[in-house]
């Protein structure tokens, strides 16, 4: 499994994401995916879920120390505050002492930034999140972080897939040595409507969403995190590790149309 590194974070490229999964439900899929050979894991408090992944990690046989665990304070819990009683709260139902990666889940138009990112530093000096970073933040929200504020972001986890262009953010994320998770990598299951896809997985033998998950894989200083409740899934999205895509492949998916945003609620930014 390839790693991704930032900020002495080391993050398995390939995740579970497990938003909409709840109860047992969701611990059974985490086993699962750990029994599989997953080793990162993604919630967030927002997702109810903390509480069934953390009964995963209680009952699995795989060390806690080679599981990268993320977890995700919401956006209106940004004061420094409720923030740590967000992290007390997600750390108690994780049944962990640490995550590997906490992130500022969504920006908060009347979050007092530095004061937000001091927090996250403080979480990380006292070892209760191994590396800080955020998530659906665009280039200028991020430029902020990184070079006013000079807050050690190991991460920024946002909406990316083939069909829609990250480019001028991986760009800039890559100048300033941040990795990059996708989440909704797959586009909510919209692939199979295009025929390059299609033909590029007929060629491969493999489905227009492993050669999706692929694409994203091969990038330097990119994760991805499907969400993948059944075994099957599960395993598809792991075998899709073995397709080597070549320059054809990559042309066409790079013809694909690119402002197909699966995620924009009323609080998001505005996306550069």
């Amino acid at each position: 499994m390839k790693m991704i590194t930032s900020q002495g974070m080391r993050m398995p490229a390939l995740g579970l994401g497990t938003w909409t999964m709840k109860g047992e439900a969701c611990t059974a899929a985490v086993l699962g995916a750990l029994s599989r050979g997953y080793r990162h894991i993604d919630t967030a408090q927002m997702y109810g879920n903390e509480e069934a992944v953390g009964a995963a990690l209680a009952a699995t046989d795989v060390k806690r120390a080679d599981i990268h665990l993320t977890s995700k304070v919401w956006w209106e819990n940004l004061a420094p505050d409720a923030m740590r009683r967000a992290l007390d709260a997600s750390l108690k139902q994780l049944q962990t002492s640490y995550v590997d990666l906490y992130l500022i889940h969504w920006p908060s138009p009347t979050m007092d930034l530095p004061a937000a990112l001091a927090q996250m530093v403080a979480f990380k000096e006292q070892g209760l999140a191994r590396a800080i970073g955020v998530s659906n933040f665009p280039v200028a929200l991020l430029r902020r972080a990184v070079e006013e504020i000079q807050a050690p972001v190991a991460c920024n986890q946002v909406e990316y897939h083939v069909l829609l262009d990250q480019s001028k953010l991986l760009a800039y994320a890559r100048a300033k040595g941040v990795a990059l998770t996708a989440y909704c990598p797959l586009a909510r299951g919209g692939l199979a409507e295009h025929p390059g896809l299609a033909a590029i997985a007929a060629k491969h033998g493999a489905t227009p969403a492993q050669v999706a998950l692929k694409w994203l894989l091969d990038q330097d200083g990119v994760a991805a995190i499907p969400k993948a409740a059944r075994a099957e899934s599960q395993q598809a999205n792991l075998d899709a590790l073995a397709l080597t895509l070549d320059d054809a492949d990559r042309a066409t998916i790079a013809a694909l149309p690119k402002n197909d945003r699966c995620v924009n609620p009323a609080f998001a930014p505005a996306w550069d």
